[in-house]
């Protein structure tokens, strides 16, 4: 096996790797944001007042930013694929130029 085709099927692996990331953080990131919003027990006390709009604004800020870092994965992961293919032709190119 070539060298590029050893770091086609590397890069490929870690976009796979990436995709299944997203899929692990879908969950938590929902239920973070949806407890954002239900901050009853800072509630009890007049003195928390401001601080749970602000813990409230700060956790939304936390899951716009974890679905910003989720989408910026996925892109990087359809890139190391084409990357990945790219190798895979290069290789096939290469290796047909031996033979001829």
């Amino acid at each position: 096996m070539s060298d590029l085709k050893k770091d086609a099927e590397s890069i490929r692996t870690g976009a796979q790797a990436l995709r299944r990331m997203t899929h692990h953080t879908h969950r938590p990131v929902q239920a973070f944001s949806e407890q954002g919003h239900d901050l009853s027990a800072l509630g009890a006390l007049g003195s928390l007042l401001s601080a749970k709009d602000d813990i409230a604004e700060a956790m939304d800020t936390l899951g716009r930013l974890t679905r910003e870092l989720n989408e910026e994965w996925r892109e990087q992961a359809t890139a190391m694929t084409e990357i990945s293919d790219a190798f895979d032709q290069l290789d096939a190119l290469l290796g047909g130029d031996d033979k001829g």
